[in-house]
């Protein structure tokens, strides 16, 4: 029997422990993949028959009665009848904040946020988002009277002479900083209301503001003729009010997002729209996606 020669003995066994090493690494990626795949957003909550919702409360999306703690609200309705439809149940796992509701969906606490909420990019570099459920308009605000800006002068708030009332890290923040950056920040932390930030306006502590209407509007029947809206033509954004669940779940977004059109294509989601608009005219249906043909003649 010729014996192996000691390198090619050597090398052998090196290539024989490489190939087991790599035979374990992929056994080990296959079942850390299928282990990931059973804990999916979908999986479980298919195999449970129950969405787990967290919940900001924030009118008109989310409202809760003080004496029987029942949750009512454009979301609220929303999420219920799309669980209904999918044949699953909903379950009102936890009342969370601004500043903890991203946290919740990280570590699997709830399934989804079911208090619509705003979009932008600090928030979807965490987190995913449904369709949309309705949009938000953005107007400016000012102290009532004020008339130092247009929309031909709207431009000169760019400089440090002017105060833009914000809440750290919240939209009229994200709004100062992107349109006029040289303004300067009368800053308010995520624990205040939005009523603080305008009465800073209406004070004469900051010269704008940037605010949806319906919430504008309710400040201003507490507090007549305090504030009043730049009439631009148009509002300073929109933004779209849609749920929030865990990154990467794509089957669990496609699953809601299907039977949320179907009931925004019912007209379900318009008449709870109306239902909770305190303000007619302050949100904004979402448009259908398609044009009728014209009758022919």
């Amino acid at each position: 029997m010729h014996r192996m020669p000691a390198p090619m003995l050597f090398l052998t066994l090196i290539a024989s422990g490489f190939l087991a090493l790599l035979l374990t690494s992929c056994s080990s990626t296959l079942v850390t993949s299928k282990d990931q795949a059973s804990h999916s957003v979908y999986e479980r909550v298919m195999k449970s028959g129950v969405i787990r919702c967290g919940y900001v409360i924030y009118n008109p999306g989310c409202l809760k009665d003080p004496n029987t703690g029942k949750l009512s609200g454009i979301g609220i309705e929303t999420i219920e009848q799309v669980a209904k439809n999918l044949q699953l149940k909903v379950e009102w796992t936890e009342e969370v904040g601004w500043g903890t509701m991203l946290e919740g969906l990280q570590s699997d606490r709830y399934d989804i946020i079911a208090t619509p909420i705003w979009t932008n990019s600090n928030r979807a570099r965490l987190v995913d988002f449904s369709d949309a459920l309705y949009y938000s308009p953005i107007e400016v605000w000012v102290k009532a009277g004020d008339k130092r800006f247009s929309p031909a002068t709207l431009s000169t708030l760019n400089s440090p002479k002017y105060v833009v009332a914000t809440v750290d890290g919240e939209t009229a923040e994200v709004i100062a900083g992107e349109d006029f950056p040289l303004a300067k920040k009368l800053s308010l932390t995520q624990l205040s209301g939005v009523e603080q930030v305008l009465l800073n306006v209406a004070s004469g502590k900051a010269d704008v503001s940037f605010e949806e209407p319906a919430v504008a509007r309710a400040f201003l029947k507490h507090n007549p003729g305090s504030i009043e809206a730049l009439k631009l033509g148009k509002p300073i954004r929109v933004f779209p009010n849609c749920w929030m669940f865990k990154r990467g779940q794509m089957e669990f977004k496609n699953m809601i997002d299907t039977a949320l059109a179907q009931l925004i294509n019912s007209g379900f989601e318009e008449k709870v729209i109306d239902k909770y608009e305190t303000f007619k005219g302050t949100l904004y249906p979402v448009a259908s996606p398609y044009q009728a043909p014209s009758p022919q003649k």
